[in-house]
């Protein structure tokens, strides 16, 4: 048994139709990028840059509301990261075409 202590956190990410979370051991202090580059999702899903991906914490995005970011922010037991994907399409400008639409 190991005598340095470590806290169980999950790294998630999903597309439409494939998923993945990775359980891992992780030392106290670990970041949430961290603990994503040590879960080797990125081999997984090639097209994740963990540095650059946008992440949150149960759906609160890192970085955002007071939260530090990925880099900064400490996981704590049970946390589940998860690496959000870039939007296809602007959801204020899908709105606008849709309301010009009806409007037709």
């Amino acid at each position: 048994m190991s005598d340095i202590e470590t806290i169980s956190v999950e790294v998630a990410y999903a597309l439409a139709d494939k998923q993945k979370i990775v359980s891992l051991l992780v030392e106290p202090g670990t970041t949430a990028l961290q603990a994503v580059k040590k879960s080797g999702i990125s081999e997984i899903f090639p097209e994740i840059d963990p540095d650059s991906a946008k992440m949150g914490i149960f759906g609160q995005s890192l970085g955002t509301k007071g939260l530090l970011k990925a880099h900064e922010h400490q996981l704590k037991e049970g946390d589940r990261v998860e690496i959000y994907r870039p939007l296809i399409a602007d959801p204020k400008e899908v709105r606008r075409r849709r309301a010009a639409k009806a409007a037709e």
